[in-house]
């Protein structure tokens, strides 16, 4: 089944093998024809992840940056759209020699291709490749004739994981393994047979579950992984290697066994479970209807609670309707029980005045906020209207016939937005960043010159830029040519920055991200003060 952990299953094996002293790489493979995420709702699929090369990606490839702490690219990332797309292009280019190009094996060929690239470019001594959907989809047929073919060309190198729901009905109170030895026989029926199975449940597998398991699967009980629920997902790969993970995985795919040392994991798991204090941060945000918030907010989430970490705090997230502040705006003093919020990144008209009136309460309640991409641009018109006294301020994106649109579309987007070409069309991936050193963000990074990513279309319209730096707002930080403003920031406020890149995408979970993590400070300075 979807969102069962496959992507944090994958993260943690490759954890598990890097700290064995071997090069790993990871690869998520998509169903969807869709050539990449971008054009994906957030609510439909979950965050965009971008990588630092510009790839809109599925989330897993964030959660194998922050297991690993390597970059990932579009070489990270397969989908059938970009592998029907390959293969068509090559077939137009009489690239198959004259011959009938067809669905099998011309499309798992192509998909083993893009892994051995992969592999070649990344240097890696373990590929962990991740297939999205279920076992029994039509959509994963073809990923699945893939592997198969690969375990034939390289039969001593493949290995397969499957990992699968263990339900445990409410009434009889027992895990049951028969959806799990259905998907079992579905995988033999694809002809794969599974190396491991990791069993994904509320509480960890009975052993009388793992001895069934294993006469189904003709394995041997320590390839039957228990994958229960946890406080945290850094805690996994740390379970994992309770159940001799490492050593048996390892042994499956022919390496010789190293020093194992995953101390850094162990300890973080150790500290996060000895803490007792709590922050309260409320996300302001609008994608609450169709999936689960944490999905929508994945690396946002992650960045806020590895910032509580390094504060030696954990953060409650209090979700907080932007529409509802349209609809009620008497809901806006429950912002006042927030010790710091977060408005993240969006797109569109919908809730944006709610918003707009949660950052004016922010600002004059002097409550910590952190505003990412479009909160950078919400920011700036509620700063332009209630300070500056522009009281049309607005965006292109909200209203494209506004008289004061203080933040604009940018000039290279102006023509792809009129062409409708919108797939991999934004500014996307690391751009570097100039911070000014009387800046608290200067102060934060330690650093004068950044690199961060970005999403967007629009920007601070320069015109207006003069204006509100006279009544206060600082420019902390623009592209190199001084021409986009990258930062902007209250000096008065306690804590007022807004960030047109995402800083949530470069952070980890055993040093946070400095922006979040002076956010967290000024959150429990504020709680303090509350107190």
């Amino acid at each position: 089944m979807s969102s069962v952990g496959k992507g944090v299953a994958a993260a943690s094996i490759s954890k598990i093998i890097q700290s064995r002293g071997y090069r790993v790489a990871n690869i998520k493979c998509d169903m969807y024809v869709n050539i990449d995420a971008g054009t994906i709702r957030p609510a439909e699929h979950g965050e965009v992840f971008v990588g630092e090369d510009g790839v809109e990606a599925d989330q897993d490839l964030g959660n194998y940056e922050r297991f690993t702490d390597q970059i990932c690219t579009r070489d990270n990332y397969i989908t059938t759209g970009q592998v029907y797309q390959e293969v068509i292009k090559r077939e137009r280019n009489l690239e198959y020699g004259g011959e009938d190009v067809e669905v099998v094996p011309d499309i798992p060929n192509e998909i083993i291709r893009r892994i051995e690239v992969c592999q070649k470019k990344s240097k890696a001594d373990v590929m962990v490749v991740e297939f999205g959907g279920t076992v029994g989809e039509y959509q994963v047929l073809l990923f699945l004739e893939a592997a198969r073919m690969m375990k034939i060309k390289y039969p001593k190198d493949v290995v397969f994981a499957l990992v699968s729901y263990l339900p445990t009905p409410r009434l009889l109170g027992e895990q049951k393994s028969k959806p799990t030895q259905y998907a079992i026989r579905t995988l033999n029926s694809a002809g794969i047979n599974p190396d491991f199975i990791f069993c994904r449940a509320d509480d960890p597998v009975a052993e009388n579950i793992k001895r069934t398991i294993s006469t189904v699967c003709s394995l041997s009980q320590d390839r039957i992984i228990s994958a229960p629920n946890v406080d945290s997902i850094y805690d996994v790969p740390v379970n994992f290697e309770k159940e001799g993970l490492g050593k048996t995985i390892l042994n499956a795919l022919n390496l010789k066994e190293k020093k194992k040392n995953m101390n850094d994991f162990v300890n973080l798991a150790h500290k996060v479970h000895a803490i007792k204090k709590e922050v309260k941060i409320g996300v302001v945000g609008k994608y609450f209807n169709f999936k689960s918030c944490k999905d929508t907010y994945l690396s946002v989430l992650e960045a806020i609670n590895h910032a509580a970490w390094m504060n030696n705090t954990k953060a409650e997230i209090i979700w907080l309707d932007s529409e509802e502040y349209e609809t009620n705006p008497s809901k806006l003093k429950e912002l006042s029980t927030m010790d710091g919020v977060v408005v993240p990144g969006g797109f569109g008209t919908r809730g944006v005045e709610g918003i707009i009136s949660a950052i004016k309460y922010l600002r004059e309640k002097d409550i910590p906020f952190l505003g990412l991409c479009y909160g950078l641009q919400l920011a700036t018109i509620e700063f332009a209207r209630h300070v500056c006294g522009i009281k049309t301020a607005t965006s292109t994106e909200i209203d494209p016939k506004g008289e004061h649109q203080v933040i604009h579309t940018m000039l290279d987007q102006i023509e792809k937005i009129q062409r409708k070409n919108y797939g991999a069309t934004m500014r996307l991936g690391s751009y570097p960043c100039v911070l000014r050193n009387n800046s608290k963000s200067f102060s934060l990074y330690k650093n004068a010159k950044i690199s961060e990513r970005h999403r967007h279309r629009y920007e601070v319209n320069n015109a207006y830029r003069a204006q509100l730096e006279n009544k206060g707002m600082l420019l902390a930080g623009t592209s190199p040519d001084n021409n986009l403003v990258e930062i902007i920031e209250l000096p008065k406020h306690p804590f007022f920055i807004g960030t047109q890149f995402h800083p949530e995408f470069k952070s980890r979970p055993l040093t946070g991200h400095p922006l979040f993590n002076g956010f967290i400070a000024a959150s429990i300075k504020k709680q303090k003060i509350k107190k």
